[in-house]
């Protein structure tokens, strides 16, 4: 089992679930932003009872990682939440959090000592866990009509290179190509579909219309992300395609 680069610091908060899990419950990872404007504030309100929300692991803008909540414990983290035939997510993975002022306070870049923690800390629970690439998410991905986080600059392809989570592999230079060429409606279902084929789940509470715009925005937030409109082109149906491929292959 590889060792973390970097040590943990206890940081413990009390918002979690008395009860303990079994490891084999622990299927998947998500990647939260803190969305605050101070990083000190952000652990004040994860480890604070008034807040109910916790994570297990925080990584500093330094690239210190704090442990909030063990492992086997139960964190506050994905809310509201389903991906494939999965429910409220909180029971069946580990959240991190990582320290940044997110789209409401000046997005920004993730440093790189925070990326070599989350490369690091990724492959440690990886195989502790035996977690599978496709259950490595973003908070947008499980909750897409409530949350942008990670966000655009979460260094997805980078991770898929280095075996943490998972990418197409479409050359750039025909992608950009296909950028804002538009698509009909057939083809938009096929988009539609190819996301519920990766994992994205249906909401039936709000217009067909307006979650299949927010259903694009988040898919493009991770796999197209440097133009999140959430318009449907060829673009996004393309990438859509090579995923839904891939990802049945290895299911």
């Amino acid at each position: 089992m590889p060792k973390l680069s970097i040590n943990t610091t206890a940081n413990y908060s009390p918002n979690f679930d008395l009860r303990k899990r079994n490891s084999k419950q622990i299927k998947y990872i998500i990647f939260h932003y803190t969305g605050m404007k101070n990083e000190n504030d952000a652990i004040k309100k994860l480890t604070s009872f008034k807040s109910k929300v916790s994570c297990h692991y925080f990584i500093k803008s330094n690239g210190k990682i704090l442990t909030l909540v063990p492992d086997l414990y139960i964190a506050w983290h994905a809310g509201i939440s389903s991906w494939k035939n999965k429910k409220l997510l909180n029971k069946n993975s580990i959240g991190i959090e990582i320290n940044n002022p997110g789209h409401n306070f000046n997005y920004k870049k993730f440093s790189k000592k925070q990326i070599n923690s989350i490369l690091n800390l990724s492959k440690f629970l990886i195989k502790k866990y035996k977690i599978k690439n496709n259950s490595i998410l973003g908070h947008s991905d499980i909750a897409p009509d409530r949350k942008k986080d990670p966000g655009e600059k979460f260094p997805w392809e980078y991770l898929s290179r280095n075996k943490v989570g998972y990418w197409h592999n479409i050359n750039l230079r025909y992608l950009v190509k296909k950028r804002n060429i538009k698509t009909d409606n057939g083809s938009k279902i096929k988009f539609i579909n190819n996301l519920y084929k990766i994992g994205y789940s249906k909401n039936l509470k709000i217009s067909k219309t307006r979650y299949e715009k927010i259903l694009t925005k988040a898919f493009q937030r991770r796999f197209r992300q440097n133009l999140i409109n959430g318009v449907i082109d060829e673009e996004c149906l393309i990438i859509s395609e090579n995923l839904s491929k891939k990802l049945n292959k290895t299911s």
